[in-house]
């Protein structure tokens, strides 16, 4: 592979990493990373297992951002950094992953088509500044598939056991992995699997009210057409339906004009040694038990990158094309970056409002920063943000916290009622208005009139409540 074409790959790679970590602020801090936020900024470690005890993940994750918190300072930023660090050492491991189980020869080329997939594609960047234990998932993935590759039982046990308490698609896949060896009698990698996940198991058993409760993943719909469109869109980015359309277009080219003569499958040896085996296992169990459990979610479906990057890399590498299949190739893959570089980052940018995931958490801290008598149906995650806001210096550190319904309850029947009170929320419109509206018709039967205060914000409202014995008296 020629020099200039590693340094464009090089360029390529940094042009993404550095645009993800100069977005690392740009967005507030949706519902999700507040409650990471909640779990893990405990002044204890005690206070911090206690917490998670009623969490539907394990602790590793936040255990370490515990200790990073105490480290470099518990903020929004220092937040994302930590996923952000996981992700160049993912991605680095995954390309070293993929280059040793490429063809002498050609391990260069496989390399650089995997530097590219592992830091420009969608999946890797949408979680590479989220507050959440996904790119550390990944990381631990990618090295406990190295370490399998290699042979090193003592080393993949104990990374296995990071990932399963790290998150329970971890303890899955690992758990699938044991399976798959045992079964073509590999038994020192299958205990060494099975050992690992001891941890993460014994931690579902520490949990196991809150986890086998119907609260646990209620958010999760049983397995559809949904769930399979959304994955493909999280790894290939937007309209993946017409992309993968225009890849299988572009291998007809090839074998019409482009000098491919057969495509082949990958090869059992390689499926095995770069994971993809166990990786399949797990996700048909996953999709299986889902019908009466539902547990399969899009975004959790990122633990397959580890192992299917290597192979994909590969593969393409090991195309026989002439030169023009070549050029095809190279601005097919043009045309996919072009369109990671946009849409792709689509999600982590500020937008109107500094919108992610729906939530608009920053933006009502900072406008009813200083203000009493705030309340919400939120007001745990409108704590946590005013918290987040006031570690960065973006307003002062509140005088009292925000309430929620049966703090307004006993507020509006008490002896001194107040002359004026604040609601607000943030989340999904709907359910925004529906949560919001109990509490504002509570508001109102009490005597006072609410008006809206934050028209121009897209998913949050903010109203402004005053007594209706103050405005006669005006």
């Amino acid at each position: 592979m020629k020099p200039s074409w590693i340094v464009l790959v090089v360029v390529l790679c940094l042009a993404f990493g550095l645009r993800a970590l100069l977005l690392i602020d740009a967005t507030a801090l949706w519902s999700d990373e507040l409650y990471s936020v909640g779990k893990s900024f405990q002044p204890s470690f005690g206070s911090l297992l206690a917490m998670l005890r009623e969490d539907t993940h394990p602790p590793a994750y936040y255990g370490l951002l515990w200790l990073w918190g105490h480290l470099v300072g518990q903020t929004p930023v220092s937040l994302r950094l930590l996923s952000w660090l996981a992700y160049l050492a993912g991605g680095l491991v995954m390309v070293r992953q993929a280059m040793a189980l490429g063809q002498s020869g050609t391990r260069a080329r496989v390399g650089a088509v995997a530097a590219l997939l592992v830091f420009c594609s969608p999946y890797p960047i949408r979680f590479a500044i989220e507050g959440k234990s996904y790119a550390l998932l990944v990381l631990l993935l990618a090295l406990a598939w190295w370490w399998r590759r290699s042979g090193r039982p003592m080393a993949y046990g104990a990374v296995a056991g990071l990932a399963g308490l790290t998150h329970f698609y971890g303890l899955f896949l690992v758990l699938a992995a044991a399976a798959w060896d045992g079964w073509q009698r590999r038994w020192t990698l299958a205990a060494a699997a099975l050992i690992g996940a001891l941890p993460a198991l014994a931690w579902m058993a520490y949990a196991a009210n809150y986890l086998f409760s119907d609260r646990a993943g209620s958010w999760i719909g049983a397995p559809d057409y949904a769930l399979l469109e959304e994955t493909l869109a999280r790894g290939l980015g937007l309209w993946p339906l017409p992309k993968l359309g225009l890849i299988l277009l572009l291998l007809v080219v090839l074998r019409r004009w482009g000098g491919l003569r057969r495509l082949s499958w990958p090869e059992a040896a390689l499926l095995d040694r770069s994971g993809v085996m166990p990786s399949l296992l797990m996700v048909l169990g996953v999709v299986a038990v889902s019908f009466l459990k539902p547990m399969a979610f899009s975004r959790y479906f990122v633990v397959l990158l580890p192992a299917l990057v290597p192979v994909v890399a590969v593969q393409v590498v090991a195309l026989e094309l002439n030169r023009l299949g070549r050029g095809c190739v190279l601005v097919g893959l043009g045309l996919m970056l072009i369109s990671w570089w946009g849409p792709g980052f689509s999600e982590l940018e500020a937008g109107v409002g500094g919108v992610r995931e729906q939530d608009q958490f920053r933006l009502i801290s900072q406008r009813t920063s200083g203000l009493e008598e705030r309340y919400s149906p939120r007001p745990r995650l409108f704590n946590l943000s005013d918290r987040m806001e006031a570690a960065m210096g973006r307003i002062p550190v509140p005088s009292s916290p925000w309430g929620g319904k049966a703090d307004l309850k006993r507020r509006l029947q008490g002896p001194d009622q107040p002359q004026q009170l604040w609601l607000a929320s943030s989340g999904p419109p709907l359910a925004m208005e529906r949560k919001l509206g109990s509490m504002q018709s509570q508001v109102e039967q009490a005597g006072f009139r609410c008006e809206p205060q934050a028209t121009d914000l897209s998913h949050a409202r903010l109203l402004r409540c005053r007594s209706e014995a103050r405005g006669r008296s005006e």
